[in-house]
């Protein structure tokens, strides 16, 4: 027999039954310090040169550096725009950036749930840097930032602003 739907009934939804945090596994503080360093790195890889050669332009005149250098800038430029898209996508995704896939860590919120981009992006992204750009109080809470990760829950002050853990993937 088929099942009787009754058109007065309530709509029913599909919900997301969140993973409880504490079965969740915290990455370590070692892991976490990798995959930002090869964040870091991959980043610095894309862009460091064509900063240089921004800085060289009002010393020298194109002639001392040539053509070559401009053309390898732009297509390293190019690619940082396109690991900052991808991993954009991969944080909308999966919760990861590139080096945390790579490191088997994927960022969720406390509860368990799947962290939203524009939480990781604002929150865990935008409003740190914006902070850390202050004259001098940038610097102390770049500090405080990093050392907050020693505390007992394994969470920067990044992390606390989204609501948010890093976990073993």
């Amino acid at each position: 027999m088929e099942e009787v739907r009754n058109p007065y009934a309530a709509p029913q939804a599909l919900v997301e039954h969140p993973v409880d945090a504490r079965e969740q596994i915290l990455a370590s503080r070692g892991v976490r310090l990798g995959a930002a360093l090869v964040d870091g790195f991959l980043y610095t890889a894309c862009f460091l040169p064509g900063y240089i050669q921004l800085g060289l332009i009002e010393q020298l005149s194109p002639v001392h550096y040539g053509p070559l250098g401009t053309g390898v800038s732009i297509v390293l430029a190019c690619c940082g725009v396109a690991l900052f898209v991808y991993n954009l996508w991969l944080l909308h995704d999966r919760g990861q950036t590139l080096a945390k896939l790579w490191f088997g860590t994927r960022i969720v919120r406390c509860d368990g749930r799947r962290a939203g981009l524009a939480r990781l992006f604002w929150l865990r992204g935008f409003l740190p840097a914006m902070l850390s750009a202050i004259p001098c109080l940038g610097t102390l809470f770049q500090l405080a930032d990093a050392v907050a990760i020693f505390s007992e829950e394994k969470r920067c002050v990044h992390d606390y602003f989204a609501d948010t853990i890093v976990v073993v993937a």
